[in-house]
């Protein structure tokens, strides 16, 4: 199978985005958001749900600080989509061991909140505080070669990703989770021309898409390496006097931390709002090309049933939003895929 989408026509830009769940996807539009999740029984269960209301102002349109406000709300939303499709889903193997007269296994939200505690630390020892420490051990300390150590450290950062989404892929249940990915891209790809939803048109189309979530990390990595090495750290700490190896190491890891933000807005800059209205320009290909490669580790060829639980989710928005088309408003902020 192809990962690129076939001719037909013309594509549109659509603010439509989503997310692959447990057994399920998300999709979000300008007014709502909506979940699908495959249950035990074979049944698609359905809901979606307003967006918060109010038009942005001030801040949340400025370029940078719009693409900051826009992953807070991002992961607001993943976090709770994430909630639904844990308590409605039921992974291939799990219904069959419950008994008829009880209900399928499901996560409390006091679990699911763990688990979102743990995996936010993780990603911060991970792709923050790991990296740092093992640049430390092979450069020295930052104050002596700053940019070196900048760039080594996003060296490793990266290597460290690469490994953790290799890593992970090899879990059945996150490769079928990458499989519900494909779906959600495939989906986009046929409504972004203007394709009928309908499962066999839908496969046609490939599972890498220039809005994905992933290409907008790898964006964020490579932005990082840039910002943290135009940050005179070698002269704050010497204006404040801070010579410690530990110390230098600290200051380095929270850097990274109250900068990420930042780093983030940028990134936003780049995928969403310029790349993804820029789609078919070569330059756009071109710096893309990456953040699409790595795509091919997170998304994985669907099947027909993961097809028509993407396809629910996002008719759920596109109904919804034509029942409403008169009171939409301005276009909301493209959404990640």
């Amino acid at each position: 199978m192809s990962d690129r989408a076939p001719a037909a026509g013309h594509a549109k830009h659509t603010h439509i985005g989503g997310q692959a769940l447990i057994e399920g996807v998300m999709m979000r539009g300008k007014i709502n958001w909506a979940v699908a999740v495959r249950t035990a029984d074979g049944s698609i269960h359905v809901e979606e749900h307003d967006l918060p209301g109010g038009k942005k102002t001030g801040w949340k349109k400025w370029p940078v600080t719009r693409g900051v406000w826009a992953m807070y709300e991002t992961l607001a939303l993943s976090l709770k989509a994430f909630s639904i499709s844990a308590e409605y889903a039921s992974p291939p193997g799990v219904a069959e061991d419950v008994p008829p007269d009880e209900p399928a296994p499901t996560l409390t939200k006091g679990e699911i909140g763990l688990t979102m505690v743990l995996g936010i630390a993780l990603s911060v020892g991970l792709f923050i505080v790991l990296p740092a420490l093992l640049t430390n051990l092979a450069v020295g300390p930052s104050t002596a070669r700053p940019v070196t150590w900048n760039v080594v450290d996003g060296v490793l950062r990266l290597l460290v990703f690469f490994i953790y989404i290799a890593a992970v892929g090899l879990m059945p249940d996150i490769r079928r989770v990458f499989a519900y990915h494909g779906a959600e891209h495939k989906c986009i790809h046929a409504y972004e021309q203007g394709v009928p939803l309908e499962t066999e048109a839908i496969q046609r189309f490939g599972t890498l898409h220039v809005r994905c979530g992933t290409a907008f990390l790898l964006m964020v990595m490579v932005i990082a390496i840039v910002v943290f090495s135009l940050v005179p750290g070698k002269a704050i700490l010497a204006a404040w006097g801070v010579t410690a190896g530990p110390l230098v190491v600290l200051f380095n890891i929270a850097l990274r931390i109250v900068l990420l933000p930042l780093v983030a807005g940028l990134a936003y800059e780049v995928t969403v709002k310029w790349a993804g209205s820029h789609a078919d320009s070569p330059l756009v290909k071109v710096l893309l090309w990456p953040g699409m490669q790595l795509q091919r580790m997170t998304t994985r060829p669907p099947d027909d049933d993961m097809i028509e639980v993407a396809v629910a989710a996002m008719q759920a928005v596109i109904d919804r939003e034509a029942r409403e088309a008169a009171d939409a408003g301005p276009p909301a902020e493209p959404a990640f895929d």
